[in-house]
């Protein structure tokens, strides 16, 4: 039976209880970070963790406790599973809210057996569609990663719908911004070209491992307002979280990107991810 780390302690799954008045679970109140194990090393947690610890500062959602904390309760749920290859979601939120009960933070890590995406993913590229939805700058949500997610989930149910593996969100001003689930980048005369944070856009972990990557391999990364025009005029397209690392987008809507295979700037950028991930 899986183990789950809740307000402090390792239980089983079937015995971790929420209250019904809890503020995630009423309102969306809360934040989540879905996080990869390999060879039982989580990548980049402290990046996770920082990630936030600085989100809830800025909305107002208590943690519960410190940053090593959070920390070793992700590694004590890991260990609590016996994984070493893992999908982890590390969920907090506001605990119950009211005039009878208990204000405590919920704090609630899960580990699950991780299940890469289809080979055929990575070397055809996937197909991506234009959300009709919009990205509001104005939203306090844009650019954290809430809980408050519904319609990030309907978006990409749409998507999948039509055969497609994400849908892209443009803003209210037409900028655009990122996929349900993921960060964009393109590819243009030989530089990487993403949406500058303050779109705004999710400070993505593995976008800020392609950013960091792109610099090592001599790769000018450049953060700018890119447009419709920009996307349909790369050379390269390609999307980034760290479950999936980086997926080439061959196709968007039926637009061809470039000769319609993975480019060679995103498979020599994602060999450096893959390496990173096992080294990491």
């Amino acid at each position: 039976m899986s183990k789950v780390f809740l307000n402090g302690e390792i239980i089983d799954a079937s015995d971790a209880k929420l209250s019904i008045f809890d503020s995630g679970f009423l309102y969306g109140d809360g934040l989540f970070e879905t996080m990869r194990a390999t060879d039982g090393r989580v990548f980049r947690i402290n990046d996770h963790i920082d990630r936030m610890f600085a989100s809830a500062d800025k909305l107002g959602i208590k943690i519960g406790g410190d940053k090593k904390f959070v920390y070793d309760a992700v590694y004590n749920t890991l260990d609590a599973n016996e994984l070493k290859f893992a999908r982890i979601r590390l969920t907090v939120s506001n605990g119950p809210m009211g005039p009878d009960v208990e204000q405590k933070p919920t704090v609630l890590v899960t580990a699950t057996e991780f299940q890469a995406y289809p080979a055929g993913f990575y070397t055809d590229g996937v197909r991506v569609v234009l959300s009709d939805f919009r990205q509001n700058p104005a939203d306090p949500l844009c650019g954290h990663k809430s809980t408050c997610y519904s319609a990030r989930l309907i978006a990409l149910k749409d998507a999948q719908k039509k055969h497609a593996t994400e849908a892209l969100w443009f803003t209210t001003e037409g900028k655009l911004a990122e996929g349900c689930v993921t960060s964009i980048f393109l590819v243009k005369d030989g530089r990487v070209l993403t949406p500058c944070l303050d779109t705004p856009v999710l400070d993505g972990i593995a976008r800020k491992t392609v950013i960091d990557l792109a610099g090592q391999e001599g790769i000018e990364a450049v953060q700018q307002d890119l447009f419709i025009d920009d996307l349909l005029e790369a050379d390269e397209v390609f999307i980034t979280n760290v479950i999936m690392l980086m997926l080439p987008v061959t196709t968007v809507e039926a637009h061809k990107v470039g000769d319609g295979k993975p480019g060679e700037i995103t498979k020599r950028l994602l060999e450096k991810f893959q390496e990173l991930v096992l080294k990491d």
